[in-house]
């Protein structure tokens, strides 16, 4: 892998260069904020490349790549034959290609009839999971019992779901430094008040918390923290600059649980982001841990776009908030599917400090179970 660098003005075009390029499977390497000869405040975005892949898109195919490939073509052509063994491999090799393209033709026969498998589809289809998941899984399956027993193919489809899904443990070990990242609205102030209880009066032992405001946008932010801190009797700290959050940090060294608010942003709001960018890359000594919250009431393209908004300060994990406001949870369960980032807790409801649990994928599958019983 090559990592290549990407600057701009913000990280969210320095991201889009990238993505320009190589497309948005290249992953991020690191984000941050710097500074050029003339003081002007710039980011540097830096992914990861496959080595082949940066030399075709930074310098095409070369001649050089081209005279080494007739060069081997050459050599093919005045070898011996391929062994038997060889001839074997090739010719198993193309009746598997064969044999899938056959299965690939029986399944899009079977859509178009009345089947199990065209039933199961609409249903998981209606229930907010992509059409593109369910074929990968429908196709590995033609020919097996599996899709001449509706119970049994949904028993097998959920399986899957819970297989891939990924839960973030509760790790108290070490000091927990928990930055909570997103959009305005989507419930990320409760949910620092909800953990800051649970970590100081409702596990095991109590630990010491201590709540630090970023959010100098927001009407109200700062008092709104205040007051949940000062019901619970720990200490709150308010600060409007990567180095008042420095000097912070430093008197906080000795507490258990330190928890970061931050203003909700949007994706065109340069200075916040840019200002973000500090506050990770200082948080880069403490190991900072930082979680997007997403709502579970919204469609799945506003899901995608709080993602790629935010997914530059490398997320840790996710906080699923308004767990109580949906019935229907197959849009996030497509979500999950869709990008690998694990789930840390769920928020289901507004009640400081009871609606809160760890993540949990039969919790989870239990509500959308619920849902598709009701398909």
């Amino acid at each position: 892998m090559i990592n290549e660098t990407f600057v701009a003005s913000d990280p969210k075009a320095a991201y889009e260069q990238a993505i320009e390029k190589y497309g948005r499977d290249i992953p991020i390497v690191s984000a941050k904020q710097i500074k050029s000869d003339n003081t002007e405040l710039r980011c540097e975005v830096v992914v990861a490349v496959p080595s082949d892949l940066f030399m075709e898109r930074s310098f095409g195919k070369t001649s050089f790549m081209e005279e080494e490939t007739d060069i081997e073509e050459a050599l093919t052509a005045v070898e011996d034959p391929a062994d038997e063994d060889e001839a074997l491999l090739s010719e198993i090799g193309a009746l598997k290609a064969e044999l899938e393209s056959m299965k690939e033709g029986m399944y899009l026969n079977i859509q178009s009839e009345d089947t199990v498998i065209s039933q199961v589809k609409a249903l998981f289809k209606k229930k907010g999971i992509a059409e593109e998941w369910l074929d990968s899984m429908f196709n590995s399956l033609i020919g097996t019992p599996l899709v001449e027993d509706k119970a049994l193919l949904v028993s097998y489809l959920l399986e899957e779901i819970d297989d891939a899904l990924r839960i973030e443990k509760e790790d108290l070990s070490s000091q927990k430094v928990m930055m909570l990242v997103g959009p305005t609205g989507v419930g990320k102030t409760t949910s620092i008040a909800k953990l800051a209880a649970r970590y100081a009066y409702l596990m095991e032992k109590p630990y010491k918390v201590a709540l630090l405001n970023l959010d100098s946008y927001k009407v109200g932010a700062v008092e709104q923290l205040e007051h949940y801190a000062d019901i619970m009797q720990i200490e709150h700290v308010s600060v409007a600059s990567s180095d008042e959050l420095k000097g912070a940090m430093n008197k906080l060294k000795e507490y258990d649980v330190i928890l970061l608010d931050t203003a909700g942003m949007s994706p065109y709001d340069t200075r916040k982001f840019v200002k973000m960018v500090e506050y990770v890359n200082y948080g880069e000594s403490w190991q900072l841990e930082v979680s997007l919250v997403i709502p579970a009431t919204i469609k799945y393209e506003d899901m995608e776009d709080i993602y790629n908004n935010f997914s530059f300060l490398n997320l840790d994990s996710l906080i699923i908030s308004k767990f109580d406001e949906t019935k229907h949870f197959g849009t996030l369960l497509n979500f999950m599917l869709s990008y690998d980032l694990p789930m840390s807790y769920f928020s289901i409801g507004q009640e400081v400090p009871d609606d809160l649990l760890v993540a949990d994928k039969e919790y989870l599958l239990e509500h959308f179970i619920g849902d598709v019983n009701e398909g």
